[in-house]
């Protein structure tokens, strides 16, 4: 079994190129350690703890239980489980919707996250700070005192509920220009449903 910083790292390699286009990433999804570094990166958010629709917590993690999921992930009956619908308070004295998803789903979306991570972080702009690695809106902020002098104002704006109304299959189009591998972009496009 290959070590996933070693096949991060080769996928990282060819991020920078603009026209390398990847192939055969859904077999990454077929490795124990893999899931194993999505587990520690997970365990210790907060949050995890809470039980999804399947009443499982991140301590009850076990290598069968990865391994179950891979086999369901190489014959692609891996189907997302509903997620558990929160509402938490924002400042304005509103609630928030967040969907909790299982842990099983946490896992999967977190080997996603690292091979999309892999393929397109060498490929932004280094003026973009907004999900990414190591950076935040404290990077960007320092950013513009140190070297941007052209305005005096900034205006921030929100576009209401933007990820439950961006149009999904110009995402899809956009993945595609990258990678050129279908077992992953049906993984990518599963509908996740919402318990209430």
């Amino acid at each position: 079994m290959r070590n996933p910083e070693m096949i991060l790292n080769t996928l990282s390699s060819h991020s920078a190129e603009a026209d390398y286009v990847f192939e055969r990433i859904y077999r990454i999804f077929f490795n124990e350690e893999m899931f194993m570094l999505a587990y520690e990166r997970i365990k210790s958010k907060p949050g995890n703890m809470t039980p999804g629709t399947d009443g499982q917590t991140i301590d009850g993690m076990t290598i069968g239980r990865i391994q179950k999921l891979i086999e369901s992930l190489k014959d692609e009956s891996y189907l997302p489980k509903p997620a558990k619908r929160v509402y938490i308070p924002k400042k304005n004295g509103k609630k928030r919707p967040l969907g909790i998803p299982t842990v099983d789903d946490k896992l999967v979306q977190e080997v996603a996250k690292m091979i999309l991570e892999a393929i397109y972080e060498g490929h932004f702009e280094d003026t973009s700070h907004g999900f990414r690695p190591f950076r935040s809106c404290h990077t960007a902020l320092t950013r513009i005192k140190n070297t941007f002098t052209g305005v005096k104002w900034f205006v921030e704006g929100d576009i209401k509920s933007f990820f439950d109304n961006i149009d999904h299959s110009t995402l899809i189009g956009i993945l595609r220009l990258r990678i050129s591998d279908e077992r992953f972009l049906r993984l990518i496009v599963q509908p996740s449903a919402i318990a209430y």
